[in-house]
């Protein structure tokens, strides 16, 4: 994978982890909606943000992330007691 480069993904997500975490979560919802568009079903699942010539829904995934058209949120564990 050439583009995008993973030093302007990595401008976009604050480390490695965060980055295949986000990119994993949004290629499963490009997938489901691709599978689901032919039956109907797709009215909460958002389709592809960005215009690519790409059918690898990770590299779109990672497209999304690259445009800043994905935002994520960091949650904390709870503490161990």
């Amino acid at each position: 994978m050439n583009k995008p480069r993973i030093d302007a993904l990595l401008e976009k997500v604050d480390s490695k982890y965060a980055l295949v975490v986000v990119a994993a979560k949004r290629a499963r919802q490009i997938n489901n909606y691709y599978r689901n568009r032919d039956e109907g079903s797709i009215d909460d699942i958002p389709p592809p943000m960005v215009d690519t010539r790409s059918r690898n829904i990770l590299t779109i995934a990672m497209e999304e992330i690259a445009e800043g058209k994905i935002d994520y949120e960091r949650t904390e564990e709870p503490a161990a007691e």
